[in-house]
């Protein structure tokens, strides 16, 4: 906690990290982001002169917010310290430490929104056939046990669309292989049942019964995806996995986990799944994340009807 910070604002700043990790149960890494760009704003009421949230004005707000912005931030993180900000001020005001809310009367840098680059369906099956690399991420850890993790790491990021933070907090028992289900723990402590299909059953279970066991140690826990040292595996292995595995076959574009999940969700819509039946899979609090996976199908339609119709 941030020393030179007035006692009030301190103390105001320690309960709001309380609120959000403890109450509105929010990642540990959003949490820390929120608190960082609160510390910034509270930081920059302190040197206006506030000693405490009431002082908080819509003045002390959009001067810090234009502070940020010239200092060259991109929109998606101003946007992202704005929403901080007005989360603090609506925490504030629920306790009764402000008398009125500003944050709303605070802008909203607008972030446009771009098409991801999803993988084709062909592409992707290239991936998940190709061979593991010798010796995957952990020169130290037997080669046929990591090959066999990555494998499973591939098959379920793509079977079930989940995030990468939610792949590697899976345990043993979350994969149902009978129901051929994996319990995920999302975003806000939500809990959802996400179908998988048989090649990816396969490949998990091939890695608990086979390969598992070869990097298990003491301190391993329940966790489902070990890394080379037996410990619950960290997600930018996960992300480097995935990027070797794209990267090694010819001609197709560089992705990570998140593209997995793209082109997961782009997939399901092009087989006809509907929108609400993604959204749930994918996780999404509202319909509107999901929406923007209908804008790839149909920059795909288009695309072949450019290429197709003789009137185009």
């Amino acid at each position: 906690m941030p020393a030179q910070l007035p006692p009030r604002l301190r103390a105001a700043l320690a309960a709001f990290g309380q609120h959000i990790g403890a109450e509105r149960g929010l990642s540990r890494h959003t949490v820390r982001a929120y608190l960082a760009d609160v510390t910034s704003l509270l930081e920059h009421a302190a040197t206006a002169g506030a000693g405490a949230p009431a002082e908080l004005d819509i003045t002390i707000l959009r001067a810090w917010l234009a502070e940020q912005h010239g200092s060259g931030l991109s929109r998606a993180t101003l946007a992202r310290r704005a929403a901080a900000a007005r989360a603090f001020t609506a925490f504030a005001r629920a306790r009764g430490l402000l008398t009125q809310d500003p944050g709303p009367l605070l802008g909203m840098p607008k972030i446009p929104r771009r098409l991801p680059q999803v993988l084709r369906q062909d592409q992707v099956a290239a991936v998940l056939d190709a061979p593991a690399a010798p010796g995957g991420t952990g020169a130290a850890a037997p080669d046929a046990a990591v090959a066999l993790r990555d494998s499973a790491i591939l098959e379920l990021l793509y079977a079930t669309g989940i995030r990468v933070s939610e792949l590697c907090g899976l345990d043993l028992g979350d994969l149902d292989t009978g129901r051929r289900t994996v319990r995920v723990l999302g975003k806000g402590g939500r809990e959802r049942t996400v179908p998988a299909g048989l090649p990816a059953v396969a490949a998990v279970s091939a890695w608990a019964r086979s390969g598992r066991p070869v990097l298990a140690v003491p301190g391993s826990g329940h966790a489902l995806f070990l890394g080379a040292r037996g410990r619950r595996l960290d997600p930018r292995t996960a992300r480097r996995v995935v990027h070797a595995r794209v990267a090694a076959v010819p001609g197709t574009p560089d992705s990570g986990p998140h593209g997995l999940r793209h082109a997961a969700a782009t997939h399901l819509l092009e087989g006809g799944a509907d929108l609400r039946s993604v959204q749930e899979i994918l996780g999404h609090a509202s319909l509107t994340s999901t929406q923007i996976y209908t804008h790839v199908t149909v920059e795909r339609l288009r695309s072949a009807y450019r290429q197709a119709h003789p009137r185009a």
